[in-house]
């Protein structure tokens, strides 16, 4: 064998493996998502059936839903699934992430300890719950990650038109799971998503204490990152999930998913795209 028909082996070689390489990848979608889809284990019901239908891999990076924005803004994942409206309105209008789709809802709800030392669940509205938590200075685990639960948190915060501070109120910069166990661990309250709390109750002391009210909403949203920013993505892969999560069969499959006989997320992708609850 020459010289020449060595090196041109050796190229042929070295470009069937990237190409075998690249193939590869676009079996993978990297999907940045918020802490509360899988601490609750939906993601861990859902995915293997997309995966199987589809052919793809999911990949995926549970974080606070500001990481989860900040990685879609670098194009460093495909698609994200957070749960902030406010920021997701904010990502896409910036030109970072293609239509926001109307995946599911569940609400946040108020824990704490079972004896209730400030008195929440005498409270009417969150405002009020706050409100007592502040003045009796009880102590209040926040997540502090700029996840889209630390998000809720402070803007509940500056609808009382409180500012938390001091020894009680302690910024953990952990998921959701791990807050709960350090509020458990304080005697502390914190605010949660229910999903999360209901794939966490029986390992904890806590309660909730207060849920009954519609600021409490808590809608989480699908988002392909921006083809003209980042075209080398997997789009194929990120537009055949969300196809796919807000299709009927796999609505279904979300209004189907209960932890302890109790339902956790409510399907809502009959929404319109960037329909935004404030």
């Amino acid at each position: 064998m020459t010289r020449t028909v060595k090196l041109l082996f050796a190229l042929f070689t070295l470009l069937f493996s990237a190409a075998i390489a690249c193939a590869a990848d676009n079996q993978v979608i990297r999907l940045a998502t918020t802490t509360s889809t899988v601490n609750s284990g939906l993601l861990d019901k859902l995915l293997p059936n997309f995966e199987q239908e589809s052919g793809y891999q999911v990949h995926v990076i549970a974080v606070g839903t500001g990481k989860a924005l900040r990685m879609g803004r670098d194009g460093d994942v495909d698609v994200v699934l957070v749960h902030a409206p406010a920021a997701e309105q904010k990502f896409v209008a910036d030109g970072y992430g293609e239509q926001r789709f109307a995946v599911m809802y569940n609400s946040f709800v108020i824990l704490g300890p079972a004896e209730d030392p400030a008195g929440v669940k005498k409270a009417k509205t969150t405002s009020d719950v706050l409100a007592k938590i502040h003045s009796t200075n009880a102590f209040f685990v926040s997540r502090g990650d700029d996840s889209g639960t630390h998000k809720k948190e402070l803007s509940l915060w500056k609808d009382a038109g409180l500012t938390p501070s001091g020894d009680w109120y302690r910024e953990a910069g952990q998921g959701m799971g791990k807050v709960i166990q350090i509020a458990d661990e304080m005697n502390a309250y914190t605010l949660a998503d229910k999903g999360t709390w209901l794939a966490y109750r029986e390992k904890s002391r806590l309660r909730i204490t207060f849920q009954s009210d519609t600021k409490l909403h808590n809608p989480y949203g699908i988002i392909e990152v921006s083809k003209s920013l980042y075209p080398d993505l997997n789009h194929s892969g990120a537009e055949a999930l969300i196809t796919w999560i807000t299709s009927k069969d796999a609505q279904q499959q979300i209004a189907d998913y209960r932890i302890h006989d109790e339902q956790l997320f409510v399907p809502s992708a009959a929404q319109t795209a960037m329909h935004l609850d404030k």
